[in-house]
């Protein structure tokens, strides 16, 4: 499947599986961690994923296309704030903060070699990669604060690959 089927999905399409984006976004936190082959057509990568090949991978004309495009862009930070309140996090002046159920919603992810943390690395990178350079950045400052406040839950591993990722140092 070609790149050019996760701008159809943006722009309203389906993915491989006939799911809107708008479906996937109301879906209840319990079909968000159930469900393993959605996260990569919400935040697409230029390289084939282990876990769903035959998801579509981005390529420099879609990457562009996320760039230029305002709607695009509106409707990836829409998947964004789906997934941060799947995290238990919220969107707060420029920030993302843990949200009142943080705690309840953490115990889903926050323990090590969770699969949770190799979705967290994929969206850092798609953020970064198609544009959304201040939630990203936003996102990471909160995992950091997370790593650096709960030892042992997130193996230096793990925040390695969310700091490459983000492309940042930590």
């Amino acid at each position: 499947m070609g790149a050019a089927a996760i701008l159809e999905f943006y722009r309203g399409g389906c993915d491989d599986e006939g799911r809107m984006l708008e479906d996937i976004l109301s879906w209840p936190d319990e079909e968000l961690e159930a469900v393993h082959n959605f996260i990569q057509w919400l935040f697409p990568l230029p390289e084939r994923s282990g876990a769903n090949p035959g998801a579509p991978v981005l390529d420099e004309a879609t990457i562009e296309a996320f760039h230029r495009s305002p709607e695009l862009q509106g409707r990836l930070r829409q998947a964004f704030l789906r997934m941060m309140r799947f995290y238990g996090f919220v969107w707060r002046g420029g920030q993302v903060v843990p949200s009142e159920d943080f705690s309840q919603k953490a115990q889903n992810w926050l323990h090590p070699d969770n699969h949770n943390h190799l979705r967290l690395t994929r969206i850092l990178r798609s953020l970064r990669i198609l544009g959304l350079e201040t939630e990203m950045q936003a996102l990471f400052a909160a995992l950091k604060e997370v790593y650096n406040g709960h030892s042992g839950s997130i193996t230096s591993r793990t925040f390695d690959f969310w700091t490459r990722a983000a492309d940042v140092s930590s």
